[in-house]
């Protein structure tokens, strides 16, 4: 059994990892919530990734057996820039006394490991928040070659989206240059949609909750994880890690 410990920021759309966790053989999910911090707005988001933010959550998480944790949350972790995120990782890997990444970086090792070099990003951030996720990205090596923003503001409109609605997003951000599409929110319930979502456009579709818990198996080497209700991310894989038809 492989233990992953998320600290999610307040509550939208956890109900994701339960579902992650049945459809994963020998995985368990741990879910830490962390202050959601105080209204909307960049400042805001910055805040909810705090050190000692983080920080007070641990000692939940390591009672839990973590192997890794991950900061799942994108916006909490892109909004600082790339080396304010990498700051932030190696303070919750202090803290923690474990390996530590972001929802961010999950994308970046992600879209590489579905090989993806050009992706396209379907977010429902304001169009601030979304360009700042494409320069993340840019910092990674990848490169965006179309996006779409929502211009969602609050997590629990986030959350109460539905698949149409979700779909609509995907397909309106796809381009056919565009090796996969990303959906960077974890407020936004996904795990369910990603089949449908991975049809429409034909090519891998990585989502937040889906890329963070994907993350903490990678940081602590657990692989060949898979199921085929969870996109080409979980794909089974070959012994050349080529995806099994």
């Amino acid at each position: 059994m492989t233990t992953v410990g998320l600290l999610y920021p307040g509550h939208a759309a956890e109900e994701d990892y339960p579902r992650i966790e049945t459809l994963l053989t020998g995985v368990r999910i741990t879910v830490v919530h962390t202050d959601e911090g105080g209204a909307p707005g960049a400042d805001a988001v910055r805040e909810t990734g705090a050190p000692e933010r983080l920080a007070a959550s641990m000692e939940e998480l390591r009672l839990s057996g973590a192997e890794a944790v991950v900061w799942a949350s994108t916006r909490g972790s892109f909004t600082h820039g790339w080396d304010g995120a990498q700051q932030q990782v190696r303070q919750l890997a202090q803290s923690a006394g474990l390996p530590a990444s972001s929802a961010s970086f999950g994308f970046a090792h992600a879209a590489g490991a579905v090989g993806a070099k050009r992706v396209a990003v379907a977010a429902v951030y304001p169009e601030d928040a979304t360009a700042r996720f494409g320069s993340f990205l840019a910092e990674a090596g990848l490169e965006v070659v179309a996006s779409r923003a929502a211009g969602v503001t609050a997590a629990a409109e986030a959350a109460a989206w539905d698949g149409g609605k979700l779909l609509e997003l995907v397909r309106a951000a796809d381009h056919a240059d565009a090796q996969a599409v990303l959906v960077p929110c974890t407020a936004v319930h996904t795990v369910g949609e990603l089949p449908a979502l991975e049809a429409a456009v034909g090519k891998p579709v990585l989502t937040a909750n889906q890329v963070a818990v994907w993350e903490g198996l990678r940081l602590a080497e657990r692989h060949g994880a898979w199921s085929d209700e969870l996109g080409t991310l979980f794909a089974r894989r070959d012994e050349t890690g080529a995806v099994r038809e």
